[in-house]
């Protein structure tokens, strides 16, 4: 079995996490909720040895690198960080009920990228021959995932805000929502902003500048700004509840566009990726 196909049956598993999650909010059965948790961590850990399958296949074919350098191997660690965040928070606030909204995001993510996506591992072309290069990737991603959970969050906060308040009591109060949304934006912000720190050292080294208005750099910049608007906003405006739910989704639907559109809707120079 290769890195790929093992990383396909993960999808799945991550699949049958989200059906227990979603059994459990509906049914409240126990057994569920610990079902749910338990196939969860055997996706992650299913997971995480897919990325160093992968890893060693990269070696044994000559061009050991790091497996973060083309969409699919980039969806393969957005999936892996989406899921050990959720569950780390699961673990922190002892919440189960957010796994419904959470949950399928790995899933989506690593089923999309193994169906479209090119699985090949191939040499890396010289722009990502750098040592900035797995610096720079996994703060990203570890900035946009955790972007993802407060998607989640915020998806649930409006939900329940908006359609169905008197049948949703099994989930969190709207108090508690919106501080885990701003505590997960307060989380990926750090890491989004040393994500682009490094990306722009690295492309004074790969192309003699810190920065050129590149697409790519373009949309990491306003995706920066939307959550460094959103953290504004928070303590010099005090918004809180919907209107911060809501600027958590268009942030995220920045880091959707900033990560997937600008790689197939506009050229530049990050179009290997």
């Amino acid at each position: 079995m290769n890195s790929a196909t093992l990383l396909s049956g993960v999808a799945l598993v991550y699949l049958l996490s989200w059906i227990g999650y979603v059994v459990q909010a509906v049914s409240g059965w126990r057994w569920a909720s610990r079902l749910a948790t338990g196939v969860l961590v055997v996706a992650l850990a299913l997971n995480t040895a897919g990325i160093a399958l992968r890893w060693i296949e990269s070696y044994r074919l000559g061009h050991g690198h790091v497996p973060v350098s083309n969409q699919y191997e980039s969806m393969v660690l957005f999936a892996w960080t989406i899921g050990l965040l959720y569950l780390l928070l699961e673990i922190r606030h002892k919440i189960k009920a957010l796994g419904p909204f959470i949950v399928p995001l790995p899933f989506l993510v690593l089923g999309l990228g193994s169906l479209f996506f090119e699985s090949d591992i191939r040499p890396l072309v010289p722009a990502l021959q750098s040592n900035w290069l797995t610096a720079h990737v996994v703060t990203c991603f570890l900035g946009y995932a955790a972007f993802a959970v407060s998607f989640g969050v915020s998806v649930l906060y409006l939900f329940k805000a908006w359609a169905w308040k008197a049948r949703l009591k099994i989930f969190p109060p709207e108090k508690i929502l919106d501080d885990i949304n701003y505590k997960a934006i307060a989380i990926g912000f750090p890491f989004l902003s040393v994500g682009i720190i490094t990306g722009a050292i690295w492309a004074n080294v790969a192309w003699g500048s810190y920065w050129s208005w590149d697409p790519k750099e373009t949309w990491s910049l306003i995706t920066w700004l939307v959550y460094a608007t959103f953290l504004h906003a928070r303590f010099a405006g005090g918004w809180v509840g919907q209107r911060s739910a809501l600027l958590s989704i268009l942030g995220f639907a920045a880091v959707l566009f900033t990560y997937i559109g600008v790689n197939f809707l506009l050229t530049g120079l990050h179009s290997y990726a």
